[in-house]
């Protein structure tokens, strides 16, 4: 329900507007439109008079096809200024667009791990994959399986605005537009050359970035068409970790503090061989733990074998501090501080070509053509890299490489586990053949009653180490992808308007990875002693050369559309002068893409960066789209009142969606010319992508809590029953060995019986323009936008998977239960002992707020520099009323409800308030600037964390822009003006203990940039 108001170019210098999200415009540009912001010249009032009456030219708007003169929409509407991508020293799309209040921020350039290389767009916070991207009204190149834009591949210093529009756009536009869309339009009326360059560096003397770019313009003879050509390059230097105070130790919750923690997983090597698991001996009946002793279990009696024996080795484990030497593992003081060599801002280089244009054929018919090629190379770094394995250690191979002391204890546990196999064995089987006893060191073979795996003269440890003698795990993407497209449009009949195109990108993105591990070279060469894993960097040569794996695979994305469309005027009713209009047509849309992994990756025989099957998969769209706006009273007994409807009918080839509908309708209603009144209804629909749908097996680590290993857990009640029934020993109930990582392994997956999700989205507003206050806008929408069906992880992920099985439904027996695996001690950090979370159509999403948009430009009548100068204020805030997600339906009282909240389960903070505001004024040449950003306090989604609260975080920036001449304009900048530092936080932290991206992690920040005109 917004519109702009376009800048007129007054002169051949740019002009820079100050106006940070310029709001709509519901009617009557030429009554109250702000005034415009040159720096080149004052505007006249006979000026602005005919910018707006050249304003009232037909212009398509995003959320329709259908050509209007007011610029109005009747869903919310906010638009961006090219200028301010300007003023904020931006040279990516993602640093604007991701300041938004109606965008969570998504994958960036401080997303390190996990990372990719890309920026993603997430409005409300539902999911990048449920947000349409276009570039000029159309759809553009997606980056992988998931298929989502990368808006690195959008040229930010060629925009002339971007459109985002909250609700759905399904109807118009097709899948994906649940939360809604934001569209790109590139500048058209460039004239001549124009060159620019910018540098970037922080106060702390790293960071910098460097972009030049080139654009040259011309009007074909005749004035018949336009051609615009472009080239960037881009280079953003690294930052690590431990520049950062607040980043520098990697921290993590301990007794009510923040404590610098970091991994169990150390290069000296941690040993575990827990003495709490026991096997039942001949005539304890019921088998293993039956009456052996465990927390809230009868006493222990004679017929329990205590597995493991000796001072270093039980509960936290033993720690080689010093090569071959142990000391009991104190994670206070031992633990692995890994933050140190993880990037905070990732390193790119960019390079951008393409080209657009059209030339009108003959009357009628008019040819355009795209091009677009860009090169993209992105790092991300981690620490080397962490192994928690089983080790069987063959004890006359390792005999020299760990003191006396050592070698005594280690023969001392060999010697209980071989008499554990044996107690295990003598309860004999069941008339079935299975065991009476478990036995937890080798698998037990039906019907022989053969326990095995455990060699004798071999000690099984659980390893925890660190490959620091291995470099770090350094990832590169280079992703290159192109687009082209071509098409006709023109007038039939002097009314009706035709526009048919045939659009294909695809993007190619080749990982190479150093620093893997194979888990079964290490596995095999440490338990025979070739492989020194007790001690820091004491792997040779030989061993590092067997164990490490260079590893690289590929993505391959396709994108072909075919759209053929026709809109015009019908007929005007009596009581309007605005015709009724429509538009209507047909598209066909194919979306493949492949994830190629190598041998090792797929295997799944590495460790490192996280192994994953192979994905490939294509699917077709056949559509037929229309729409009708209505307009029932215009100038006449009331202002107006329109009515506005859409469809569209998609037929997909996966058999699972099938044809399906999507639909609008809304109404705008003004009383009189002063204010408007708009409502809307949509229901919205995605198809899954490639990725949800043919998405091999792949592992990860999420944060999450296994319940099993809480203090809670060892009092008797419903919660230690179902961790022993999950398969926890009972004598490890409550034991925090459980769980040595803050990270639980899980495995994702497609599921090729996904079908569509469904959205029904409500918004309704006001925009309000009163004559009596010249230049002022003031609009308020609120919004609500459900989603069923909604495809996620099972069970909301691995996270709370594990909080629903072990505190909401508290059955074993359960399906959500039998996602979660563990190993004989009841461990579920390592394979193949994981929580299951493939795709499933089995979440709800929820998301409802009001947002407030405020707009006023005035002319003060004086200036130092210049005749007079100019005052303009723009504010755009959300208040989150609802973010809800119920990862079960069939749970429907169980909803995850993240308004106001951060942590784990609902990740990035989404404040109750957010906004962004500016203020600039204009004096002659001389523009000054000043932008607001404010993230509302957040509180954690746990009441386990020690910072339970974030407080509300305020940034400012400052920017002066200088028209130093007809062909050239100076900017200069500093983000971040009062080195604002982000929250520091433990348990609940995305990255580098606190939310890059959502915080500011560089501090102060300095900008200077040249624009050149020819």
């Amino acid at each position: 329900m917004r519109a702009i108001y376009r800048h007129k170019l007054l002169t051949s210098a740019a002009i820079l507007g100050a106006v940070a999200v310029q709001p709509a415009y519901a009617n009557d540009v030429a009554e109250n439109a702000p005034t415009v912001l040159a720096v080149a010249a004052p505007v006249t009032v006979q000026e602005t008079d005919q910018v707006a009456e050249e304003q009232q030219e037909s212009i398509v708007i995003t959320g329709s096809r259908i050509r209007r003169a007011d610029i109005s929409s009747t869903s919310p509407l906010a638009i961006v200024s090219a200028e301010e991508f300007k003023l904020s020293g931006a040279v990516n799309v993602e640093q604007v667009i991701n300041t938004l209040p109606q965008v969570i921020p998504g994958v960036n350039q401080f997303s390190n791990n996990p990372g990719g290389g890309v920026s993603e767009l997430d409005l409300r916070g539902l999911g990048a994959q449920r947000t349409l991207v276009l570039v000029n009204g159309r759809r553009y190149m997606f980056h992988d399986t998931s298929q989502v834009v990368d808006l690195n591949t959008i040229p930010a210093f060629l925009l002339r605005d971007v459109q985002v529009q909250t609700g759905g756009g399904s109807a118009v536009y097709g899948s994906d537009a649940l939360a809604g869309v934001v569209n790109f339009n590139l500048r058209t009326d460039l004239e001549g050359l124009e060159v620019g360059t910018q540098y970037s560096i922080t106060e702390r003397g790293d960071g910098s970035r460097f972009n030049v770019n080139m654009a040259l313009g011309t009007q074909l003879p005749d004035n018949r068409g336009h051609v615009t050509i472009y080239g960037e390059y881009n280079k953003r230097g690294s930052i690590f970790q431990s520049a950062r105070d607040f980043s520098r130790f990697a921290l993590g919750d301990s007794a009510g503090n923040l404590i610098p923690q970091g991994s169990a997983g150390v290069p000296q090597g941690r040993f575990v061989a827990s003495p709490t698991i026991t096997v039942g001996a001949p005539g304890s009946i019921g088998g293993a733990n039956a009456s052996c002793g465990g927390t809230g279990q009868p006493p222990r009696n004679a017929g329990c074998f205590t597995i493991a024996e000796g001072t270093n080795y039980p509960g936290a484990g033993a720690f080689f501090g010093t090569p071959g030497t142990s000391t009991p593992y104190n994670a206070a003081n031992n633990s692995y501080n890994f933050a140190p060599d993880n990037f905070l801002m990732v390193p790119q280089e960019r390079w951008m070509i393409g080209g657009y244009g059209e030339y009108e054929v003959t009357k009628g018919v008019t040819a355009y053509a795209e091009f677009t090629y860009i090169n993209n190379r992105v790092q991300n770094e981690l620490a080397p890299t962490p192994i928690t394995q089983n080790v069987d250690f063959q004890l006359s191979a390792i005999q020299g490489l760990v003191s006396a002391n050592d070698f005594a204890q280690l023969s001392t546990i060999a010697t209980n586990q071989q008499a554990a196999i044996a107690a295990a064995a003598a309860c004999g089987v069941t008339a079935a053949g299975a065991p009476v006893c478990g036995n937890p060191f080798g698998a037990f073979t039906a019907g022989t009653g053969q326990f095995g795996a455990l060699q004798p003269g071999s000690v099984r440890l659980q390893v925890n180490s660190r490959t620091n003698s291995i470099n770090s795990r350094n990832v590169e993407d280079d992703r290159s992808a192109y687009r082209v497209l071509a098409g006709f449009k023109g007038e039939i009949l002097n009314s009706l308007n035709y526009d048919a195109y045939y659009m294909y990108s695809r993007t190619r993105n080749a990982s190479v990875q150093l620093g893997n591990v194979s888990r079964s070279a290490f596995t095999r060469l440490a338990a025979n002693g070739t492989c020194n894993v007790f001690g820091e960097r004491q792997l040779s040569d030989a061993c590092v050369d067997q164990i490490s794996i260079l590893a690289q695979n590929g993505e391959i994305s396709e994108l072909e559309v075919a759209n053929a469309s026709v809109s015009g005027p019908l007929f005007n009713l009596p009581t309007s002068s605005a015709p009724v209009q429509f538009a209507a047509g047909v598209e066909w849309r194919r979306m493949g893409s492949r994830f190629i992994p190598d041998t090792a990756l797929s295997s799944g025989d590495v460790v490192g960066f996280n192994a994953g099957q192979p994905t490939q998969g294509s699917y077709t769209s056949r559509e037929a789209f229309g729409e009708l706006v209505v307009p029932l009273v215009t100038d006449n007994f009331i202002h107006s009142l329109e009515l506005d409807g859409s469809f569209r009918y998609s037929d997909y080839s996966l058999e699972a969606v099938g044809g399906v509908w999507a639909y609008s309708g809304g109404v705008k209603f003004a009383p009189i010319r002063d204010i408007m009144f708009c409502g809307q209804y949509q229901r919205a629909i995605r198809a899954p992508n490639v990725g949800e749908l043919f998405g091999g097996q792949s592992v990860g680590f999420p944060q999450a809590t296994d319940h099993c290993a809480t203090a809670a857990a060892a009092a008797p009640g419903p919660l230690r029953d179902v961790c022993i029934a999950t398969g926890v020993p009972a004598s490890n109930v409550g034991q925090n060995f459980l769980q040595p990582n803050p990270q639980v392994q899980g495995a994702f997956g497609g599921n090729p019986n996904l079908t569509e999700e469904t959205a029904d989205t409500y918004t309704a507003g006001v925009v309000l323009q009163p004559r009596f206050i010249p230049g002022l806008t003031v609009q308020v929408d609120y919004y609500n936008i459900t989603i069923d069906k909604a495809v996620s992880e099972a069970g909301g992920g691995v996270a709370n998977i594990l909080n629903l099985c072990y505190l909401t439904i508290q059955n074993a027996n359960s399906a959500l239960c039998g996602l979660i695996s563990r190993d004989t001690q009841g461990v579920i950090s390592g394979p193949p002992f994981v929580v299951q979370a493939s795709e499933a159509n089995l979440a709800s999403l929820e998301v409802e707020g009001i947002d407030f948009q405020a707009d006023f430009t005035t002319r003060v009548g004086f200036g130092l520099l210049g005749e007079e100068s100019r005052l303009n204020f723009n504010f755009l805030a959300t208040y989150t009323l609802r973010n809800n997600t119920t990862p079960l339906v069939d749970l429907p009282d169980d909803i995850i409800e993240c308004a106001g909240k951060y942590g784990v389960t609902c990740l990035q903070p989404t404040p109750i308030w957010k906004w962004t505001g500016r203020v600039s004024f204009t004096d002659g040449p001389l523009l000054t600037s000043v932008r607001w950003r404010h993230v509302g306090a957040t509180e954690a989604d746990s009441p386990a964390y020690v910072v339970q609260n974030i407080d509300a975080y305020s940034q400012f920036d400052l920017t002066f822009a200088m028209q130093a001449s007809d062909n050239l304009t100076l900017t200069a900048g500093i983000n971040n003006l009062f080195d604002k530092q982000p929250p520091v936080l433990g348990a609940g932290a995305q990255q580098a203990n606190t939310f890059p991206g959502v915080f500011d992690v560089l501090g102060r920040d300095f900008f200077v940039s040249a624009q050149m005109r020819f």
